[in-house]
C-alpha cells in the first residue's frame, strides 16, 4: 500500500546524497557517476519502504529523462559546433586578433561583456561559452590571466545572458509556470540581475588593474599568433558560421538545427580557407579537431607548442558523453526522489512555516537551490517550486512575477556551482576548470541572491497586488 514518506525519510536521501558526494567524490575523488548511482539506490530502497514498485520508479526515471532531452541535444550539437568551428578556424581567429586586441587589465570586465552579448542574442550559456567563451579562454592562457578569473567571468556572462535573452528555456518557463508576461518576467529580474553585474565588473576592474602588467613575455605570444598564422589563413569567412548562430537567435529560429546548419557551413569554410580535407571536418564533427590534420594535409609544419596544440584538438560530439551520461546518472536520482513524494513532503514542511515575506522568499530561495543541488538542472525547481508557492504569493499580497525572478536567482544562476551538475561539468570540460575553482569569481551567479533578499526584507522592487477570493490576481496595486 503506497503512503506518503515522512520527513525523515525524505531528508535522509539528501543527506546521503551529500555525505557520498563530499566524502567520496569532494575527498577520495571517486568519479561522481557511481556516487550518483550509489545514492538512486539509497533513494530507490526508501521508494520501496513507501509502497512504490521498479516499474514506477523507473517511470518516474524516463519523466525525468525526457525534460532533459531538449539539453541532451545542445549537448551533442555543441559538441559539434566546437570541433568544426576548430576546424574552420572561426574560434582560433577570435582568439589570434583578441590577443592584438584585447589589453590584460581589461580581460575580464571585457571577456563579460563578450560573452554576455552573444549569450543574449542566441539564449544558451552554453553556446556562448563553448564559442566566445572557449576563445577568451585561449587569450588568458596566453596572457596570463588566471583561468579561474576568467572562467567566472565568462561564465557569469553566459548566465547573464542566459537569464535575461527571450530565447532561453528557463527564461520562457519561469513566467509560463507561474502565469506572468515573458517580458515582465525579463524587466523585472533585472533588479536583481543589472547591480549583480555592476559589482562583479567593478570587481573585476579592479582586479584586472593588477593584471595589467602582464606576465606573459611577448615572444611566447608572439610566437602562439605565429602557430595559428602557419595552420589558418585568415579570411572573413570564418566568421561566417558565427553569423549564422547571430541569424537564427534573431530569427528565433530552433537553437539545435542552426547549430548543425553553422557547423556544416564551417566544414566547407575549413575545406576552401585552410586546406582540410573533408573527411577531416567529419571526423572533427565526431571526434573534434586533431592536430594531426595539419600534417596529414602534406604541408611541412612545425612541432606545434602545447599551447596550441592543446587549445585546437577539441570538440567533437563524443566529447559530450561524460556530461550526457552524467545527466542519466543524476536523473535517476531525481526521478526516484520525486515520485516518491520526497520533494513534496520537505517542501511542503518548510512551506507551512512561512509567516513574512523575506521569509517566503528565502523559503523560495532554499527549496530552488535544494532541488537544482539535487537535479543539477533549474528546469525541475522552476516547475516544482513555482507550482507549489504561487498561490502562497498571491495571498501574501505578492505579484508572482517576484516567483518568477527569484526562481531564476535561485536557479538558473546556481547552475554553475553544481560540481556534479550538468552545467559544472560542462564547463570543466569546455573551458578546462571546475566550479570549485572559479566559483568566487562568478560574483553576479551568487549576488543576484543576495539582492533578492534584501529586496524581500525592504519591500524595494518587490511589486505587490490586491488578490480576489479566488486567489487570482485581480489588479497590481503597487509596483516599486
Amino acid at each position: 500500500m503506497k503512503r506518503k514518506p515522512t520527513f525523515i525519510e525524505s531528508i535522509s536521501c539528501f543527506i546521503f546524497l551529500a555525505v557520498v558526494v563530499g566524502v567520496g567524490f569532494g575527498y577520495f575523488k571517486i568519479p561522481i557517476q557511481p556516487i550518483l548511482i550509489l545514492s538512486a539506490a539509497y533513494a530507490a530502497v526508501i521508494a520501496l519502504r513507501v509502497g512504490l514498485t521498479w516499474s514506477e520508479m523507473e517511470e518516474g526515471i524516463i519523466h525525468r529523462l525526457k525534460t532533459a532531452m531538449p539539453a541532451i541535444f545542445i549537448l551533442f550539437a555543441v559538441g559539434i559546433v566546437i570541433g568544426t568551428w576548430i576546424y574552420s578556424g572561426t574560434v582560433p581567429m577570435m582568439i589570434y586578433y583578441g590577443l592584438k586586441i584585447i589589453d590584460p587589465a581589461y580581460f575580464l570586465v571585457t571577456a563579460f561583456i563578450i560573452v554576455a552579448i552573444v549569450s543574449v542574442a542566441t539564449g544558451t550559456a552554453w553556446g556562448s561559452t563553448a564559442t566566445a567563451g572557449v576563445a577568451l579562454m585561449g587569450i588568458a592562457t596566453e596572457l596570463d590571466i588566471p583561468l579561474a578569473m576568467a572562467a567566472g567571468a565568462v561564465i557569469s556572462g553566459g548566465v547573464f545572458g542566459d537569464k535575461l535573452s527571450p530565447l532561453s528555456d528557463t527564461t520562457n518557463l519561469a513566467p509560463l509556470v507561474v502565469d506572468v508576461d515573458l517580458y515582465e518576467h525579463i524587466k523585472h529580474m533585472l533588479w536583481t540581475t543589472i547591480p549583480a553585474s555592476i559589482i562583479g565588473m567593478g570587481v573585476w576592474f579592479f582586479v584586472g588593474l593588477n593584471l595589467g602588467e602582464s606576465t606573459a613575455t611577448t615572444g611566447n605570444v608572439e610566437k602562439m599568433l605565429n602557430e595559428l598564422d602557419s595552420i589558418y589563413n585568415w579570411n572573413l569567412f570564418m566568421l561566417l558560421p558565427f553569423a549564422i548562430i547571430l541569424w537564427g537567435a534573431f530569427a528565433k529560429k530552433p537553437t539545435v538545427p542552426v547549430m548543425l546548419l553553422s557547423s556544416v557551413i564551417a566544414v566547407f569554410v575549413g575545406m576552401f580557407s585552410n586546406g582540410f580535407t573533408l573527411i577531416d571536418g567529419a571526423t572533427s564533427m565526431a571526434n573534434g579537431f586533431n592536430i594531426s590534420m595539419i600534417q596529414s594535409n602534406g604541408f611541412d609544419t612545425p612541432a606545434f607548442s602545447e599551447t596550441v596544440t592543446s587549445l585546437i584538438t577539441r570538440g567533437g560530439i563524443f566529447s559530450m558523453t561524460t556530461i550526457v551520461v552524467t545527466i542519466f546518472c543524476g536523473y535517476a536520482f531525481a526521478g526516484i526522489v520525486e515520485v516518491a513524494g520526497c520533494l513534496d513532503t520537505i517542501l511542503d514542511s518548510f512551506y507551512s512555516k512561512v509567516k513574512t515575506v523575506w521569509q517566503l522568499v528565502g523559503i523560495t530561495i532554499l527549496g530552488s537551490a535544494a532541488i537544482v543541488f539535487t537535479a543539477g538542472v533549474a528546469s525541475i525547481s522552476i516547475i516544482m517550486v513555482g507550482v507549489l508557492l504561487k498561490d502562497v504569493y498571491l495571498k501574501k499580497g505578492l505579484h508572482t512575477k517576484n516567483l518568477s525572478r527569484t526562481l531564476e536567482d535561485a536557479g538558473t544562476m546556481l547552475l554553475p556551482f553544481v560540481p556534479w551538475g550538468v552545467s559544472g561539468i560542462f564547463y570543466l570540460e569546455v573551458l578546462g576548470v571546475g566550479p570549485g575553482e572559479y566559483w568566487m569569481w562568478a560574483i553576479p551567479c551568487y549576488l543576484c541572491i543576495v539582492f533578492a533578499m534584501f529586496y524581500a526584507f525592504t519591500g524595494i522592487g518587490m511589486a505587490k497586488t490586491s488578490v480576489s477570493e479566488k486567489g487570482t490576481v485581480s489588479k497590481e496595486v503597487n509596483s516599486y
